[in-house]
């Protein structure tokens, strides 16, 4: 992939040019070949997809400007941020200054979307359904806010304390974890990104409630995230001395992920599943550890489990099952798009601990919504996701 990027900057000749992106394309597919793009030929044609970040000023859009600048075949026309516009982006965002390829910040009434064929929408929520609903229908989208993610709208309006302002649209949205509803993603024009503890613990337990090996009943998920979830607005709670040298709980027993995560382990089990989740903050920057404590079913083992979802995952390019006995870290995912997770026996009998990591700012949010669009675009899943983690 670096050649391939480096014969690209080289500008070779036209022949030449078609070659080695056809041999990319080539090794791509051989390496993913449960992930096969639904146009792999845009990508060795050049073709460029036009892109919009809206909320460019935050932690999630500064992730989409990085892993953009990685991608041969997104152009960034466009980002927002009301209160930085008019900035150039490494003024708001120094670490890349060396995305020399993009515009300065404007207002989200100014953006030009005859200049643009897809958005990372990167708004809070509520100020997203506002603004999806009057975007041209040409465009397809990609959003990172949690508006379009819960299928009922009754749900919504329980947990987010209004009514759903596009219940339309929320009826059109795909909701986009990429390794569970990969077909559905490819056909999609509004795609709803998971949120990152519901991607961390659905890519976990989903194969395990759907081949019943686990219990549908009393699953407990423990939670830890690092601070950069909680978004990049001044608030009290994330001063320094309100985080470091501590731990502590949030959100107990009201977080606004459990819905979104009981709906994907319900559709997998078949039944309504509810579960007891708690989230906690820990004093790092970007990482996140799930783990969830589940009851076998009648015969089955905490190793039948590890199996199972290692036969589940074993074409996919960005999760991987841990040899049998080895922890997953947060500090092996840092930075990347990766999944890592494993099972192990619990002292309680018929019990098992399942632990999955990912690194919320990648996997968790922009890396996946990256992954989507690249099967909405046509192009092959891994591109500009294929770095490995960050470590020390």
């Amino acid at each position: 992939l670096h050649l391939y990027h480096k014969m690209l900057q080289m500008k070779p000749s036209a022949g030449v040019q078609r070659a080695s992106r056809g041999a990319a394309v080539k090794c791509h597919a051989q390496a993913v070949a449960a992930a096969p793009a639904s146009k792999a030929a845009s990508s060795s044609k050049g073709e460029v997809a036009r892109v919009a970040v809206l909320g460019a000023s935050g932690y999630t859009g500064a992730e989409v400007v990085r892993l953009s600048a990685l991608h041969p075949n997104i152009k960034v026309t466009a980002l927002t941020g009301d209160k930085q516009a008019g900035k150039a982006f490494s003024d708001v965002f120094p670490h890349l200054i060396t995305a020399t390829n993009v515009p300065k910040l404007v207002k989200i009434d100014d953006v030009n979307y005859s200049d643009v064929d897809a958005i990372f929408c990167c708004l809070p929520h509520a100020t997203t359904q506002e603004v999806i609903k009057k975007l041209p229908t040409h465009l397809k989208i990609v959003d990172l806010s949690a508006d379009f993610r819960l299928k009922n709208p009754a749900t919504y309006a329980e947990w987010y304390g209004h009514e759903h302002a596009a219940v339309e649209l929320q009826k059109e949205a795909v909701y986009g974890l990429t390794e569970l509803y990969r077909e559905q993603v490819k056909g999609a024009r509004l795609l709803a990104n998971p949120g990152c503890y519901p991607t961390c613990t659905q890519l976990a337990l989903y194969p395990l409630l759907k081949s019943k090996l686990i219990l549908p009943d009393d699953i407990i998920i423990d939670s830890k995230s690092g601070v950069s979830g909680a978004g990049r607005s001044a608030k009290e709670s994330n001063l320094y001395c309100e985080i470091a040298e501590g731990i502590n709980s949030y959100s107990v027993g009201k977080h606004r992920h459990m819905p979104e995560i009981e709906q994907g382990l319900t559709e997998a089990a078949g039944k309504e599943v509810h579960v007891s989740f708690t989230p906690h903050l820990i004093n790092m920057s970007r990482g996140m550890q799930c783990t969830s404590y589940v009851k076998l079913a009648p015969g089955v083992t905490a190793d039948d489990l590890r199996k199972h979802l290692a036969t589940a995952y074993e074409s996919e390019f960005f999760v991987k099952v841990l040899d049998k006995g080895v922890v997953p870290h947060t500090r092996h995912v840092r930075g990347s798009n990766f999944c890592l997770m494993n099972v192990f026996e619990d002292r309680l009998k018929g019990r098992a601990v399942v632990i999955s990591v990912i690194d919320n700012l990648v996997k968790g949010a922009s890396g996946q919504a990256m992954q989507n669009l690249n099967l909405m675009m046509g192009f092959p899943e891994t591109t500009a996701l294929q770095q490995l983690a960050m470590f020390p």
